[in-house]
């Protein structure tokens, strides 16, 4: 059974930082892509990170561009998120994905998500 498990998430000010964190177990086959998902209240689903597995290029939505940066350590089955300088129209659900396809288009498999709540 495949399980991506986030943690990290909470409750920050305007400007602050969080780092996320997820586990990835039971993938009985390599995914292209691990990286981030978030969902605010009333808007959809976005992709901001995803970066491939076996190293390569890395993708970033244009909303966090420069403050957030995704990486891997793959000896642990782990994907991070550092963010900086938070704003409060970050605040959404953050999930952790897997990906295929090219470009990291496609979903595998989806964490629960964790709650990112920042105020101004």
């Amino acid at each position: 059974q495949v399980r991506l498990v986030e943690s990290g998430g909470g409750s920050v000010q305007a400007g602050e930082s969080l780092r996320l964190s997820c586990v990835v177990s039971g993938m009985t086959h390599a995914s292209n892509c691990l990286g981030w998902l978030r969902q605010a209240p009333g808007k959809e689903r976005e992709r901001i990170a995803a970066a491939y597995t076996g190293g390569g290029a890395i993708y970033y939505a244009d909303s966090v561009k420069g403050r957030f940066t995704v990486s891997q350590d793959n000896a642990k089955n782990m994907v991070y998120l550092q963010m900086n300088s938070l704003q409060p129209e970050d605040t959404a659900m953050y999930y952790c994905a897997a990906f295929y396809g090219g470009a990291c288009l496609g979903i595998d498999y989806l964490g629960r998500g964790t709650q990112v709540t920042v105020s101004s």
